[in-house]
């Protein structure tokens, strides 16, 4: 008896599960486009691995032996399972990967994530967060956004999606029946919020620390300034929907335009990837507000 790990051979096992629907070598043959001979040489091949007759030869066609229906019976569920597998895979969604910082996907990609997928439904977009610069290769990612600027190294496409327009921002709750805008003076003497870029100072115009409580990304900070905790700075395309539902509003006439900008990246190919490509130019048409 073989090794239990063993499997016969596949072409001896293709050929007696034609044959066995078929009850005949010459439509197994057909089916297969080989010769009937071939047919019949596998199925003695397979005859021979597993030791017992699989069929009875008839002046037409064949039977299968009771072993050789027991064996068909099985083969043919390990054959229907392999196809169902191989269809389920080829049916499985491409998987677009991109990377965007936190405050990116906070604001401005999850709001439309139901856009993108309505308009690209054969992908299966996985959506990384960070404020790391991401590597293409080591990290599978397909398309990035990132803050950066020119001169951009020519194996990479870009995109301008928009710049830095910094604005200040508060709840209408925390800014209740005071007028606006609020002066510079006095918009210092409010609690303000920071995040890791620490644009307040250069808002101002100062050098130094100010008070008020820091977060460690602008989302956090946005967050905060939507629970009426203070005011925050962050770049306008982050804030304008919550500024057009009135969940924010600026509270200075002043606002600060930053470097660098916001970039849409990817990875030259020589190889078209329809599903990239989708996702690529959705973002172009949808995201930038330049």
């Amino acid at each position: 008896m073989p090794n239990h790990r063993s499997l016969p051979p596949l072409n001896a096992l293709r050929a007696f599960e034609a044959a066995g629907r078929k009850l005949s070598f010459r439509a197994a043959a057909d089916e297969l486009f080989v010769t009937q001979g071939a047919v019949a040489q596998q199925v003695r091949i397979l005859e021979e691995y597993i030791g017992f007759s699989l069929f009875q030869r008839l002046p037409r066609g064949v039977s299968l032996t009771s072993k050789g229906s027991v064996y068909f019976a099985e083969i043919t569920q390990a054959f229907d399972t392999i196809n169902k597998a191989t269809v389920q895979l080829l049916k499985e969604p491409e998987t677009v990967t991109i990377s965007v910082t936190p405050a990116f996907a906070t604001k401005i990609l999850l709001p439309q994530l139901s856009a993108l997928t309505a308009a690209v439904p054969d992908i299966d977009l996985r959506t990384v967060a960070t404020e790391s610069i991401a590597d293409f290769d080591r990290d599978q990612v397909d398309i990035a956004v990132r803050l950066t600027d020119p001169p951009f190294p020519t194996s990479f496409e870009t995109r301008l999606l928009f710049k830095q327009k910094l604005v200040p921002v508060a709840s209408p709750h925390l800014i209740g029946d005071r007028t606006l805008p609020i002066s510079l003076k006095y918009l210092r003497d409010m609690p303000l919020l920071h995040d890791s870029h620490n644009h307040w100072p250069r808002f101002f115009g100062i050098t130094g620390k100010l008070p008020g409580a820091v977060f460690n990304q602008t989302a956090l900070a946005l967050d905060a300034a939507l629970a009426g905790q203070g005011v925050a700075i962050a770049c306008q395309a982050f804030v304008q929907a919550d500024l057009s539902a009135g969940r924010l509003i600026q509270v200075s006439e002043s606002d600060l335009i930053v470097e660098p900008n916001y970039y849409l990246v990817r990875k030259r190919v020589t190889a078209s990837r329809k599903n990239v490509d989708a996702v690529w130019n959705w973002c172009i048409e949808n995201l930038v507000t330049i």
